[in-house]
């Protein structure tokens, strides 16, 4: 067959109208996650396979594909698409190429996690209170603890719009999340909407879960850094403790709130996308927002990080 450029340009420019150069349709083989083993599922996926079989049932009737071809999508095929991005931070065309699909489903799973945020994250928790007020007190012996409190940036890209907004005191782009959390490092509230230069209190004091604290509802404390102001439900550290009860007083607090800064640590290395999202501030805060559902439904399940250290401990240059 002659080639199609040795004729005539007009002839080829017809060819073209008629659809002669029609790329072929390519159709690559689906992987079957269930077939590895939980080792090779939770270092990239940051699940068992008991994990991912339950998080398929729960997201099905949500990311399912309505449609009757055979080269369509399974579910756990999305789900995986969306974890591994979560697990690896990548850009997205590079999640699409090792998982031999394309780039455009992530979106779809982060809207169906974002429903389940009423569910899977409540304050003070899904625990009696006083199993709550327990557990914290176990710690380092302060009472009448709910909740601890603290605020983590997340980097983006710098945004198109109202772009000084976003820039945080150490000048780079982010969100400001404000997360809450339980001794047990479940996430019990979330509040992943400001620009990175809105500071940690005024997020809290414009939350409604600073309303309600203020109609009285809860009977308890949080824990919170000198970034926040010292109110009758958000206990602070004495800024110059003197000897005794106020020295012992402070050092019983650090020890207990930080348990949220561990949590925040446990979902930034369990999802390593948070380290820094190439996206909008809007898609960014649906990821943050998925990935919090995410670290809770891991942490309920026992969802251990003995994979995260073991990478780690494989990624650390000796000297």
């Amino acid at each position: 067959m002659a080639c199609p450029f040795d004729e005539d340009p007009v002839d080829v420019e017809a060819q073209i109208i008629r659809g002669f150069f029609r790329r072929e349709r390519v159709i690559r083989p689906h992987i079957d996650v269930f077939a590895y083993p939980n080792e090779y599922l939770k270092e990239r996926y940051r699940f068992s396979k008991d994990s991912l079989v339950y998080l398929t049932r729960l997201l099905k009737p949500h990311i399912a594909n309505v449609t009757n071809r055979d080269s369509a999508l399974r579910t756990e095929n999305i789900l995986c698409i969306a974890l591994r991005f979560f697990a690896s931070g990548h850009f997205l065309y590079s999640v699409g190429d090792s998982e031999h699909v394309g780039k455009a489903t992530v979106c779809t799973v982060c809207l169906a996690l974002k429903q389940l945020l009423p569910t899977c994250v409540q304050f003070p928790g899904h625990k009696p209170l006083l199993v709550i007020k327990d557990e914290f007190h176990r710690v380092a012996g302060f009472p009448n603890v709910i909740g601890c409190i603290d605020g983590t940036h997340i980097p983006i890209k710098a945004p198109s719009i109202n772009e000084g907004d976003y820039v945080n005191r150490k000048s780079i782009h982010s969100i400001n999340v404000q997360v809450i959390c339980e001794a047990t490092q479940i996430i019990t509230n979330v509040e992943a909407k400001w620009p990175g230069s809105v500071h940690d209190a005024r997020i809290f004091r414009q939350s409604s879960l600073c309303q309600t604290f203020q109609q009285g509802q809860y009977n308890g404390y949080l824990l919170g850094d000198r970034g926040y102001p010292c109110l009758p439900y958000l206990m602070t550290p004495y800024p110059e403790p003197e000897p005794g009860p106020q020295t012992r007083f402070n050092l019983a607090h650090s020890r207990t709130q930080a348990k949220v800064e561990m949590t925040i640590g446990i979902l930034k290395s369990r999802f390593q996308c948070l380290r820094g999202l190439r996206v909008s501030p809007e898609r960014a805060c649906d990821i943050i927002v998925a990935c919090v559902v995410l670290h809770n439904i891991a942490t309920i399940r026992g969802e251990s990080l003995l994979v995260l250290r073991k990478m780690a401990q494989r990624n650390t240059v000796r000297f």
